[in-house]
């Protein structure tokens, strides 16, 4: 495990005490709490990773924030603040480069800990992240949530995996009755129509990448934190139900590339739920509303099933399919701890886990990651593809 120190929290990169193999770096941040990171490489080289960070998810102070490695040096930059809207929970940015060349980010916008109210918007920039459109809505209806990139089809169609979060009237949402589905759209993001995923209730995040092949292979996260579930597709449009792999999941966030040589590298906590272990009433049990939602009652589990929390986030472990994602038999752990996660308070620093990972490889071969570290910071590695088998 790591140590923060404060020569180590200034954003520089620099090999790691215990690896030699590998770089890392604590991203620079303001905030108490940082997480749910994404990474996204500009043509030029530019690395870019977004977050959110605040006080305390679902508090209306979490922001999306982001910093840029440029090129050839090893210095993050300081944050920028991309969203500030005092009155919702701003979470869960994803950048992406469209066709056109133009600079996206998308991040969600809730009210206190309830999903359900969630809004979708966007920004574009012209000039890779350096000046911004103002934020809009790219989806207002209520409770569409997303964590992954989109897809770009040969048929020029856009491809953006969302979940649903559903709740009943009156209820509160635990994320009992989730499901994913993909935005799609044929004019360059200006208008989306949406396809479910059959039978994926309690499959979330879901995270598509074109195969070598020409199909398409999506991984999901448990609400149930069981196993990792996966579905394929030929046009990213049509999607076989998830099926669970022989992969944990303890309903955290995963995320997978392709890589230039066809295999696969996913980064995930290596770790399901212990049914007989402590858990969490919920995501946002410790706080309050900001908002007036009357009397709700509990989520109604579905089909027997209620969403687990609590179950540790940890380790962080990176893995490689040869075949497709239908095996992973290399494997290896980025970071090793207890993950323990009943309470998501960065003010007392109780959070101890590693988390909600992103994963690209870069024009220069290598592996960048970034994922949650404590939710105190953003941690970023950078290692070879052969340091997983290593």
């Amino acid at each position: 495990m790591s140590t923060l120190t404060q020569d180590t929290l200034t954003g520089g990169l620099h090999t790691a005490a215990i690896d030699g193999s590998r770089l890392e770096a604590y991203l620079p941040t303001p905030c108490l709490q940082n997480h749910a990171s994404f990474l996204h490489e500009l043509p030029n080289g530019d690395l870019l990773c977004a977050w959110f960070g605040g006080t305390q998810e679902g508090v209306p102070d979490i922001s999306i924030h982001i910093s840029r490695l440029k090129k050839g040096n090893d210095q993050w930059s300081e944050p920028v603040k991309l969203s500030d809207d005092g009155t919702r929970s701003e979470q869960n940015p994803v950048l992406f480069t469209a066709p056109d060349g133009a600079l996206w980010l998308l991040y969600t916008a809730q009210l206190s800990g309830h999903q359900n109210t969630a809004i979708v918007r966007y920004r574009i920039s012209q000039d890779g992240g350096r000046q911004w459109s103002e934020p809009c809505a790219l989806f207002d209806t209520p409770g569409i949530f997303i964590r992954q990139p989109p897809v770009f089809t040969r048929q020029g169609n856009w491809v953006l995996p969302v979940f649903v979060c559903r709740v009943a009237e009156g209820e509160r949402w635990t994320g009992n009755d989730d499901i994913s589905a993909v935005m799609v759209s044929e004019d360059s993001g200006t208008t989306w129509h949406q396809h479910d995923v059959p039978d994926s209730v309690g499959c979330v995040h879901m995270n598509i990448q074109p195969l070598k092949d020409g199909t398409y292979l999506a991984l999901y996260r448990s609400r149930w934190a069981d196993a990792i579930y996966s579905s394929r597709s030929e046009d990213a449009l049509t999607w076989s139900a998830p099926k669970a792999t022989e992969l944990p999941n303890n309903n955290s966030s995963l995320q997978f590339t392709c890589l230039d040589n066809g295999h696969l590298a996913l980064v995930y906590n290596h770790r399901r739920a212990d049914l007989e272990g402590e858990r969490r009433a919920s995501l946002y049990d410790d706080i309050e509303d900001a908002e007036d939602h009357g009397e709700l009652i509990d989520q109604a589990s579905k089909h027997g099933k209620a969403a687990f929390w609590g179950a540790p986030r940890a380790p962080m472990t990176l893995a490689l399919s040869t075949d497709g994602g239908h095996s992973w038999p290399i494997k290896r752990d980025l970071e090793i701890g207890d993950g323990y996660c009943m309470t998501n308070n960065s003010v007392e620093k109780k959070n101890r886990e590693y988390s909600y990972p992103t994963i690209i490889q870069g024009q220069d071969g290598k592996l960048h990651i970034a994922f949650t570290y404590f939710r105190q910071r953003i941690k970023y590695v950078r290692v070879a593809v052969s340091w997983a088998s290593a």
